[in-house]
This record gives structure tokens, C-alpha cells and sequence, in this order.
């Protein structure tokens, strides 16, 4: 019977399915916390130095203008 792999194979993507699921409330806690503690390194927040951002403008020199 060709389609019994099938059948299978989705029987076992449905038995997973609860046990990988979470609340919506529980996962938006959980992302409120990571942010929360990762705060002071989010540069998105806290900005970017110009010593270490690599998009700043490019000193030109003078002297060979």
C-alpha cells in the first residue's frame, strides 16, 4: 500500500504537535523576559558607538586631496 508511509509519517507529525506547542501568553513572557536581560547589549536600543560601527562615513585625508 503506497500511501501508508504516508499516512504514517503524518500520525507521527500529530502525535509531536502538543508536546512542541506553546501558549501564546507563556512564548510572549518568555520573549518579554530575553529582551528585558539582553537590554543593555541590544544596539537597536542603546545605539552604536562611532569607534565600532562599521557603516561611518570613511575618513577622507586631506593631505592627499
Amino acid at each position: 500500500m503506497p500511501g501508508s508511509s504516508g499516512v504514517a509519517a503524518m500520525k507521527k507529525v500529530v502525535q509531536q504537535l502538543p508536546l512542541e506547542c506553546v501558549k501564546v501568553s507563556q512564548a510572549a513572557a518568555d520573549l518579554k523576559q530575553f529582551d528585558l536581560q539582553n537590554a543593555q547589549r541590544d544596539p537597536l536600543r542603546t545605539g552604536v558607538s562611532s569607534s565600532t560601527n562599521p557603516f561611518r562615513p570613511q575618513k577622507v585625508c586631506s593631505f592627499l586631496q
